[in-house]
């Protein structure tokens, strides 16, 4: 008979201890737990505003105008692509920046948590930020039928301003990820050098 020569056992070396202050450091990580739980309220009170708003929709749904009815409906999409965001905030940033959430092999798993870091957070976030934007100023087109009546809520100089504020959220997006490419294609530079 023949045996297999058996590898031999890694031991597992200590851990060096880790001093105060740096326990204390990274501790301080967990103070971040009442804003993600915060941001949980914040988004039971989306969801209340939501149904409020459905149920207004669903009321009025005989003697609204069409018009009526797409900006209500929009007002809905905003609400959710916020929530949307407000998700993404908390769960993103709770694995990013205060623990891990193990949800690996979890069915209900978002597809984009597996690959999430800070960088990937801040492009998700500012994508999320557009859609909001595009969703509020599409409601403002709709109604810039009315700039200069009294039914108008909006004067022409606003809407101006709702169009370069969505610009500037645009470039900045562009920017953002622009210097995330910068920096990643630095790091493979670095790996293939270093």
């Amino acid at each position: 008979m023949t045996s297999e020569p058996k590898a031999p056992s890694a031991r597992a070396e200590p851990l060096p201890p880790v001093g105060l202050l740096p326990k204390l450091i990274f501790g301080s990580r967990w103070l971040q737990l009442p804003l993600y739980v915060g941001l949980i309220v914040a988004q039971a009170v989306y969801v209340l505003l939501f149904l409020k708003e459905l149920w207004h929709l669903v009321l009025h749904s005989f003697d609204a105008s069409e018009q009526q009815i797409m900006l209500v409906v929009l007002g809905l999409i905003d609400v959710v692509m916020i929530s949307n965001l407000l998700i993404m905030v908390i769960v993103g940033g709770y694995e990013t920046f205060v623990s891990r959430l193990n949800l690996s092999g979890h069915p209900d798993e978002p597809e984009w948590l597996g690959h999430v870091n800070a960088s990937v957070l801040k492009i998700k976030l500012a994508m999320a930020i557009i859609g909001i934007s595009s969703i509020s100023l599409l409601r403002t087109f709709i109604e810039a039928g009315n700039l200069g009546t009294t039914r108008s809520n909006f004067t022409e100089s606003g809407v101006m301003w709702q169009v370069l504020i969505h610009m500037t959220f645009i470039v900045s997006a562009v920017g953002i990820a622009w210097v995330d490419r910068l920096s990643e294609s630095g790091y493979r530079k670095e790996a293939e050098h270093g």
